[in-house]
Formats: structure tokens, C-alpha cells, sequence
């Protein structure tokens, strides 16, 4: 209990620090001052698709976060991925047909608005907003409780994409049973967000064929100093029961390998600020080795652009070939011991690739400050 106190302690301390860099209207933690757009904490939306509701929430604890209290962004998008799976597969599973569980396809762009901390208890709901022929889309909310105080507040907005797959055969992607639309505006906006993803998620497994490579005695801000992998062997408590990794430990393991980059390249305290789009190119079966590589791509005054690749190598079979699984941009901050964000050290390309990367990074980055900056402005 005295540990529960402290953290708690600690948090609101860390909220009100926070609150010293918020202006009334303006948004979070994300990489400067005004980034996001004004956070309005709601109830269910009464025009969505009436498909029932998952609500899940647990405590955070110490495992759960990092040395300065922080929860992990990979255990809240982990949280958020469980309640996604639970009612897609409920989802898919309510007429009568081939029984199939939900399988996590893409994670549209997360932004982390507000920390969370050791103590507090995470409050994940998640709600069918679209359906197409084969796939179904899942909107995330997560909200953070202070138990000794009952503040609240919205800490997550995620959308997720899942697949059918048969019990039977896991390889075959079955039919979507189709949901009613109380408004005809509202699922031809779903059918415009389904044909994008899916067209970005073409274009990304095609860009998403070379590999990080180790190199000695790298220079201090270089991309090779940070760059970082990760070596897992897929076991039982990884995958479904169906044999395949969960999405959500997958990502976990993105977003500790993306911290870990972050971490070497500037020394300070770091947090997630947002997660671009992350796209499951395959499935990774139990008993394969999975490789998470990072490695920094971009930097800005006060944030950090790192690329994740996870690859597959399924050792059991021969039949087999290593392949790409999964790949994702990850937004870090760097933090002060008071949670003030700090300048980071830029990054220093050093071969052509790595610049033409930067660059990219930096078209990302630019695109998505002037996206805020349109949705923070007032209107005439």
C-alpha cells in the first residue's frame, strides 16, 4: 500500500507539472506546446452502428512502467489491441456460420495525449464504427482514474483494422456479417477510410524490404549509434489458441525496442508521443524467431521519428523463408525529471539512404504539424 500511495504521489505531482505546460483548449504531451487538438471527453456516440460495446480496464502497476512511473505505451497499446480483438471476434462469431477469430490487420495513427502513471487505472472501451466484405474497423478509447481522487481523463484515441480468420483453416479470411448504419453519410465515410488504409498498406509492404544492419564503433547522433534489435522466440503465451502471435504483444515489442533507440540516442527519461500507422504485413506463427529492429529516421527540436521492422523466421519449417511482418513509425519525447520536454539531440545522416529517410521523416513530420495546427486554429 505504501508503494500504491507513493506512485500515486508521484503522479499527481507528474499531472500537475503537466498541467503547468498545458494551455486551456490546446491538447498534451506530444512533441511542442499546442500539438494536438483540443481533447473533449465523451460518451458513447449514438449514431455508431448499435454492435454492443467491450469495456476492460485494469490497474497499472510497476512492471507496467518505466523508472520515472511512466506506463510503457506498448502496455497500453497492448490493452487497447485486447479490446479490439474481443469484440471484432464477437463481432464476426454473432451468425450462425464457420467460427473464426479476429486477427489484427493495421493500427491506424495513435497519438499518446496524456501520461499515465504507476497506481492508476486504465479504462480501455471499444466499439464497431465500420464493416467491409472481409474486414472489420474498431475504435479505442482509454481512459486513465486516479482511484484516490476520481480525475479522469482521455489518454488514447485508436483505430484498428481486423480480419476474419477461420478456426478451421487460419489462412482463409472469412465474410464480415454486415452491421447497420443509422445514417447513409456514416458508412460511406467508413468506405472512404477502408479504401485508404488499404491502399497504404499495399504501398508500405513494397517500401518495407531492406533490413537494419549492425555497425562498429558508430559515431555518437548517428543513426548506426542508436539503431537496436531485438531477438524473441514465439512461445505459447505469445499467441492465440489458434497459434499465431497476439497483435498486441507484437506491438509491445515494437514500442520497447523504439524506446530503447530513443534512450541511447538522447540519455534522458523518454515517452511514446504517437505511433504512426502500424501494418501486419503476415501472421507469425508460434515457434518462429522474430527479429525487431529500430533505428532513428528523424529528429525535430523536441521529438524523434524511429522505424520499426519486425521480421519472421519460421526455423521449424525449411518449407519457410524469413519474411517482413509487421513495420511502424514511433514518435518519442524526451522528458526532464520534472516531465518538461526537453531539446533533442539532431540526428546526423551519414549515407544517402539515411538522408533520403530523414527527408521522408521530416515531409511526416511537417504533414502532421500542420494537420494540428488546422484543427487547434479558431474559426471564423
Amino acid at each position: 500500500m505504501k508503494l500504491l500511495a507513493r506512485a500515486l504521489r508521484l503522479c499527481e505531482f507528474g499531472r500537475q507539472a503537466s498541467s503547468r505546460r498545458l494551455v486551456a483548449g490546446q491538447g498534451c504531451v506530444g512533441p511542442r506546446r499546442g500539438c494536438c487538438a483540443p481533447i473533449q471527453v465523451v460518451g458513447p456516440r449514438a449514431d455508431l452502428p448499435p454492435s454492443g460495446a467491450c469495456i476492460t480496464g485494469r490497474i497499472m502497476r510497476p512492471d507496467d512502467a518505466n523508472v520515472a512511473g511512466n506506463v510503457h505505451g506498448g502496455t497500453i497499446l497492448k490493452m487497447i489491441e485486447e479490446a479490439g480483438a474481443i469484440i471484432s471476434t464477437r463481432h464476426c462469431n454473432s451468425q450462425n456460420g464457420e467460427r473464426c477469430v479476429a486477427a489484427l490487420a493495421r493500427v491506424e495513427r495513435t497519438d499518446f495525449l496524456s501520461p499515465m502513471c504507476i497506481g492508476e487505472v486504465a479504462h480501455v472501451s471499444a466499439e464497431i464504427t465500420y464493416t467491409s466484405k472481409h474486414s472489420v474497423e474498431v475504435q479505442v478509447n482509454v481512459m486513465s482514474e486516479n482511484i484516490l481522487t476520481g480525475a479522469k481523463k482521455l489518454t488514447n484515441k485508436a483505430t484498428l483494422w481486423y480480419v476474419p480468420l477461420s478456426l478451421k483453416n487460419v489462412d482463409k479470411v472469412l465474410e464480415v456479417p454486415p452491421v447497420v448504419y443509422s445514417r447513409q453519410e456514416q458508412e460511406e465515410e467508413g468506405r472512404k477510410r477502408y479504401e485508404a488504409q488499404k491502399l497504404e498498406r499495399m504501398e508500405t509492404k513494397w517500401r518495407n524490404g531492406d533490413i537494419v544492419q549492425p555497425v562498429l564503433n558508430p559515431e555518437p547522433n548517428t543513426v548506426s549509434y542508436s539503431q537496436s534489435s531485438l531477438i524473441h522466440l514465439v512461445g505459447p503465451s505469445d499467441c492465440t489458441l489458434h497459434g499465431f502471435v497476439h497483435g498486441g504483444v507484437t506491438m509491445k515489442l515494437m514500442d520497447e525496442v523504439a524506446g530503447i533507440v530513443a534512450a541511447r540516442h538522447c540519455k534522458t527519461n523518454i515517452v511514446t508521443a504517437s505511433v504512426d500507422a502500424i501494418n501486419f504485413h503476415d501472421k507469425i506463427r508460434k515457434g518462429c524467431v522474430i527479429t525487431i529492429s529500430g533505428r532513428m529516421t528523424f529528429t525535430s527540436n523536441k521529438s524523434m521519428e524511429i522505424e520499426v521492422l519486425v521480421d519472421a523466421d519460421p526455423v521449424v519449417d525449411s518449407s519457410q523463408k524469413r519474411y517482413r511482418a509487421a513495420s511502424a513509425f514511433f514518435t518519442y519525447v524526451s522528458l526532464s525529471q520534472e516531465g518538461r520536454s526537453l531539446p533533442v539531440p539532431q540526428l546526423v545522416p551519414e549515407t544517402e539512404d539515411e538522408k533520403k529517410r530523414f527527408e521522408e521523416g521530416k515531409g511526416r513530420y511537417l504533414q502532421m504539424k500542420a494537420k494540428r495546427q488546422g484543427h487547434t486554429e479558431p474559426q471564423p
